[in-house]
């Protein structure tokens, strides 16, 4: 759960500006550059505890503002630094009583490359490298003998959102010969085997945002309904019903993306609230929305939110983080808004097995009518 590019001034209302903020898997930390100017720093969050609380992870050096970090579930945090133009070297960080310890381990080469969000094991750390006709996955941390490729994709790829709780099965979305933009799964288990995911016409561009191991539910942007112009639309992991692109997720001055699940929801993925970051040219601000809701509830943001970043409950309470000159490091909790009573007409969702099968052929005279 990644936020906007660093800023690190403060507004009028004495907020300090956003910074790149990722979250594990399970909620417990954070990670995002801290510091101000040419002075940046690592820095952790623990997000688990009775309050939160941020701990400094410098060096003798300071961070470039490109540096990457993702958090483990241990505490240490994964550091990927770009050196020489295609060397990318990565460390974990951990504190040592007043100090950082840093332990080093190893390096890629690649003329781009980017950190995958936090794995669900908590342990792994895994970086995506795009070449002219081929991605490459790698396992950065957590493997024995340091960086190891794990999977070759043909085609050039972006995203990247885990289908399960082990971080065996990865999405990406991929683009072959300048073709359209279709989501697949990766099984980093069988050498990168790649499998159709989304596939709603042949034309359209199919892209996977979030997904929920839980209740299967995955959140899609794709222009399918709309060609030349992407919408916001939801399936389910494993079901043969079809994609449905909500109207209440569309807004004409607004762009709307989703950025957390409610976990917990073990087969009812119209009953997950959905978290999403609206940005607007007012600024950006909170929707929360179930797929079973035939609306989408708008709420202010706090002052100082790391946008786009936050973690649900399984009870139903969105946690947002937020910076400010007098709170460094703040948690503000919402509910989410009771559940309606049932439609007279509804959809039902059988329990299936949530596995990667293509979502195909959404019949277009469906959509305003289903959710």
């Amino acid at each position: 759960m990644t936020a906007c590019a660093i800023e690190t001034a403060t507004d009028d209302g004495g907020a300090v500006r956003p910074a790149r903020f990722t979250i594990t898997a399970n909620g417990a930390y954070a990670a995002r550059l801290a510091g101000t100017g040419d002075a940046l720093y690592a820095e952790r969050w623990t997000l688990d505890g009775p309050e939160p609380y941020a701990v400094p992870l410098p060096l003798d050096q300071p961070e470039e503002s490109h540096t990457q970090l993702l958090p483990l579930a241990d505490g240490r945090v994964l550091i990927g630094r770009r050196v020489d133009g295609r060397r990318h070297t990565f460390s974990l960080l951990y504190p040592t009583g007043p100090g950082t310890g840093q332990l080093p381990l190893g390096a890629v080469e690649s003329d781009e490359l980017v950190l995958l969000p936090p794995s669900p094991d908590g342990i792994c750390g895994y970086a995506m490298c795009v070449g002219a006709k081929t991605t490459t996955i790698w396992l950065v941390a957590g493997g024995a003998f340091g960086p190891e490729q794990v999977a070759e994709v043909k085609g050039q790829c972006t995203g990247g959102v885990w289908l399960d709780r082990t971080g065996r099965m990865l999405a990406l979305d991929r683009s072959l010969d300048d073709g359209p933009v279709k989501a697949v799964a990766v099984d980093l288990e069988r050498g990168g085997e790649v499998t159709p995911l989304l596939q709603i016409t042949e034309e359209s561009n199919d892209r996977l945002l979030t997904a929920d191991p839980d209740s299967g539910l995955l959140l899609i942007r794709s222009d399918a309904p709309s060609p030349g112009h992407e919408r916001l639309g939801w399936g389910v992991l494993g079901s043969l019903l079809p994609v449905r692109f909500p109207e209440c997720l569309r807004l004409d001055d607004a762009a709307v993306t989703p950025f957390a699940v409610q976990p917990g929801q073990v087969l009812l993925p119209e009953s997950c609230a959905v978290a999403l970051r609206i940005d607007a040219a007012a600024g950006s601000w909170v929707g929360m929305w179930r797929p079973a809701e035939r609306r989408m509830h708008q709420l202010a943001a706090p002052v100082g939110w790391q946008a786009g970043a936050g973690v649900w409950t399984a009870e139903g309470v969105l946690r947002l983080p937020y910076t400010t000159s007098e709170t460094p490091c703040g948690l503000v909790g919402l509910e989410v808004p009771p559940e309606p009573e049932p439609a007279a007409v509804t959809v039902a969702v059988e329990p299936r097995v949530c596995r990667p099968v293509p979502l195909q052929q959404a019949p277009l005279a469906d959509r305003k009518t289903a959710g």
